[in-house]
């Protein structure tokens, strides 16, 4: 429930004003923090993995970020099955503009959760949490 409520908001608000679905937010981020580490890029397994879909749902997600894009594809040079996904510079530039604005979603969604007595507790909770509580 806690949830749903929040990837609805984030969905409403990323939409409205990057274009971005809360997915296509969350799978540039992850593609942009492996840019640092080794390799900086991910398998379409790997992100299928990361943003918590199939490999089949992965597919269209990646397909429509790369046709506008924010993300590039391209074979493993030493396996041919193999296809590699990165995040572009267009992406990242989208994802800096984007970053406020989620953040900003996310407080106001919970803001809001907190309200609600049957999630309050679990909002609260959340909050204790030092790595989440340190922003």
């Amino acid at each position: 429930m806690l949830h749903g409520r929040i990837e609805s908001h984030l969905e409403r608000v990323l939409q409205s004003r990057h274009g971005l679905s809360a997915r296509e937010y969350s799978l540039l981020d992850v593609l942009s923090r492996q840019r640092d580490g080794e390799g900086g890029h991910l398998q379409m397994k790997q992100v299928a993995d990361a943003v918590v879909l199939s490999q089949s749902a992965t597919t269209p997600l990646v397909t429509r970020l790369e046709n506008r894009g924010l993300l590039s594809c391209y074979l493993c040079p030493t396996d041919r099955r193999g296809i590699y996904t990165d995040v572009t510079d267009a992406g990242l530039t989208l994802l800096r503009q984007a970053r406020p604005t989620h953040d900003a979603a996310l407080r106001d969604a919970l803001g809001e959760a907190v309200q609600d007595p049957r999630l309050g507790p679990l909002v609260r909770a959340l909050g204790s949490v030092p790595s989440l509580s340190a922003g």
